[in-house]
């Protein structure tokens, strides 16, 4: 995955074509001509003109324009943390549109590009609204929340489901998990998975029976998903 800036602003043009890839950073979106089919880690979003999302760095995200004449954004890349508690959000404030489009015109104008990139990603913050309150009640128990899991890996389980088990909301929890954990609440859910995976595989089980009780479609996706993390499984 490329490096990028504390903030970086451009505007690109989406295809037909079908996308997939995830970053080590925040990604804003915001629409300006066209619709753009994203799915972020299994959730469904269309993103037309004045409409925008926030992915969070991590966050798996397939992409492809509903439509031959493709699909326009405004893309922010930034690091900035302030952006956690705006994940899978969108912009609070209607005129988040017209904003979009006058950074998308002073950055193709060229010479108020700089303008644009100085100030754009503050505006663009603004216009998502305030971040929601952290909660500041009990503490998550991690441990615990693991073992809810060990019975439920053959549901299709999202941030939701985790959120409501500790009493959270979805992005308090997304907050607390990157914030306590280093990890988006789904690359941790997919620690956890694998994790459980490979105490069974150590106590002798089989891969296709491991990976049938962790919820793998196949012992092949448990076979990658353990090579992607730099183990080689052994045959059995």
């Amino acid at each position: 995955m490329r490096s990028v800036p504390a903030a970086s602003l451009s505007v690109r043009h989406y295809g037909a074509s079908r996308g997939s890839h995830a970053h080590e950073h925040f990604q804003v979106l915001v629409g300006l001509q066209g619709v753009l089919e994203l799915e972020v880690e299994g959730r469904g979003q269309r993103i037309g003109q004045g409409q925008g999302v926030v992915v969070a760095p991590g966050d798996r995200h397939d992409f492809e324009a509903a439509a031959r004449g493709g699909s326009r954004c405004l893309v922010l890349d930034t690091v900035d943390p302030t952006w956690t508690a705006r994940a899978g959000r969108m912009p609070a404030d209607a005129r988040a549109g017209a904003l979009a489009r006058y950074l998308a015109l002073s950055l193709e104008a060229g010479s108020a590009a700089a303008l644009a990139l100085l100030q754009g990603a503050a505006l663009l913050r603004e216009a998502w609204g305030p971040s929601e309150p952290i909660a500041s009640g009990r503490p998550i128990d991690w441990a615990a929340l693991a073992v809810w899991l060990r019975a439920r890996w053959h549901l299709p389980l999202t941030v939701a489901d985790l959120a409501r088990q500790v009493h959270l909301s979805p992005s308090q929890f997304s907050e607390r998990c990157r914030r306590e954990t280093g990890l988006s609440p789904m690359q941790w859910l997919r620690g956890q998975r694998l994790a459980q995976a490979r105490a069974l595989r150590l106590g002798g089980m089989g891969v296709a029976e491991a990976a049938r009780r962790t919820g793998y479609r196949s012992p092949s996706a448990l076979t990658a998903a353990m090579r992607r993390a730099g183990e080689t499984p052994e045959r059995s």
